[in-house]
């Protein structure tokens, strides 16, 4: 493996890293998103019953079941209140793809079938085998790519807004004053739409939704090329209170 392959395929597998760090934390928050709260605001009358309640009710307890037969996911609470079709329905896909996921990277591994186990120990498993999946490039694209969308719709689902805080200096790509830090997950993201690096694995190259990131151990670099300065980088990453971008 040349030295810009394995720099492209270093990225790749930091991005994998990312996006599952990132959807391992947000899933498990989805079960309680399952289910609203049961209490009207003080002071307002119960809203009259929807014409076809019953049901509906009857349709969201058959879908809590199905959740919790077939990704031991139970509904807290859940009795007569209603459930969150649309937050079932990306539990569903989320579960569904992680399994496929897997099955299909053992396969191409020429691995075992994976064992049944949850989302969040089947990603654990995917990212144990980082260092096999890198020397196959098309593979870890389709990993990388997988779970992103997984996690972007998790994040989509939960109306997850991220803190970002604003960094010095120029996109050494695009030269717009575009860069900021994303504390949550320690990178720093161009927020430009129109930035594309040269990199042909990068995910700006055909992924119009895609920023091209600089994780933690790229900042001195990125200081270097943006005229930023690391240790303000590394104060953004620090924050607690989301600021303008």
């Amino acid at each position: 493996m040349t030295d810009g392959s394995a720099h492209s395929a270093d990225r790749v597998v930091r991005d994998i890293a990312l996006w599952t760090a990132s959807l391992v934390r947000q899933f498990p928050e989805l079960s309680e998103e399952l289910a609203p709260g049961r209490r009207s605001p003080a002071g307002t009358a119960p809203a009259a019953p929807h014409p076809g309640r019953d049901e509906l009710i009857r349709e969201e307890r058959r879908e809590a079941l199905l959740l919790q037969q077939r990704h031991g996911l139970a509904v807290p609470g859940h009795g007569a209140a209603p459930i969150r079709l649309h937050v079932s329905d990306a539990i569903r896909d989320i579960s569904d793809g992680v399994v496929e996921l897997e099955e299909a990277v053992c396969a191409r591994l020429g691995l075992p079938r994976p064992r049944r186990a949850g989302v969040i120990e089947r990603l654990r498993r995917v990212v144990g085998l980082l260092d096999d999946i890198a020397p196959h490039p098309d593979l870890a694209r389709h990993v990388r790519d997988e779970i992103r969308r997984m996690a972007r719709r998790c994040a989509r689902t939960l109306g997850d807004s991220e803190t970002v805080v604003r960094v010095a200096g120029r996109c050494p790509w695009c030269d717009s004053v575009s860069l900021r830090a994303f504390p949550d997950r320690r990178v720093v993201l161009c927020v430009n739409p129109a930035c594309v690096c040269t990199d042909e694995v990068c995910g700006c190259q055909d992924d119009p939704a895609y920023r091209h990131l600089w994780p933690a151990e790229r900042w001195a670099e990125l200081a270097d090329a943006s005229g930023a300065r690391t240790e303000e980088i590394e104060a953004a990453m620090d924050t607690t209170e989301e600021r303008p971008c």
